[in-house]
């Protein structure tokens, strides 16, 4: 297993030693809104959110495919913060692990795919959740439009479920839709 981890971070440079390639890699932010929906799985709570999410993205595979469907995958690396507005003004800080792959046959607009998840922390008071420590999953689709070889505006559209996955009851886990829109850099 740690072999496996090793082949795919690590490459040899010219020397022979092992470095980790970042030539490829970037940096992005994000902002935008979120909202639970009453009724949505076990939701029973309608929580708005400004969010704020710094990401980075490591080239992990370039190259895959062909035709419509050629393009790499990467890591993203995000520590997201949700500005909560309603019912509570406070907020979750957190730090996501997410798996992506983007379809590369456009020139100017790439399309992409991602899903992961990580820990939040919890601020707010929202009824049914438990306060402090929580999980989060999600997974969304993405265009990144390229404005200069070195910037590109991003939008997503992301369901987000926080729970604390039956640590502590109640356990009523808020199922979100987020808008995010971004640019690279």
């Amino acid at each position: 297993m740690v072999f496996c981890v090793f082949c795919i971070f690590f490459r040899n440079n010219s020397a022979g030693a092992a470095v980790i390639d970042t030539s490829k890699d970037s940096l992005a932010v994000l902002g935008g809104y979120g909202q639970s929906f009453p009724g949505w799985g076990r939701t029973t709570q309608r929580v708005e959110t400004i969010d704020l999410v710094p990401r980075y993205n490591h080239l992990i595979f370039a190259d895959i495919g062909y035709g419509w469907y050629r393009g790499f995958h990467s890591i993203l690396l995000e520590l997201p913060v949700h500005f909560v507005v309603s019912p509570d003004v406070s907020s979750m800080i957190g730090m996501n692990f997410l798996a992506c792959y983007t379809f590369t046959a456009g020139q100017e607009m790439r399309p992409y795919l991602f899903g992961g998840g990580g820990p939040v922390y919890n601020f707010a008071d929202i009824p049914g959740t438990k306060r402090e420590w929580n999980g989060n999953y999600q997974f969304g689709i993405g265009l990144e439009y390229e404005i200069t070889k070195s910037h590109s505006l991003l939008f997503e559209v992301r369901y987000h479920h926080i729970s604390n996955g039956g640590s502590e009851e109640p356990n009523e886990p808020l199922n979100s839709c987020k808008l995010l829109f971004g640019v690279t850099f």
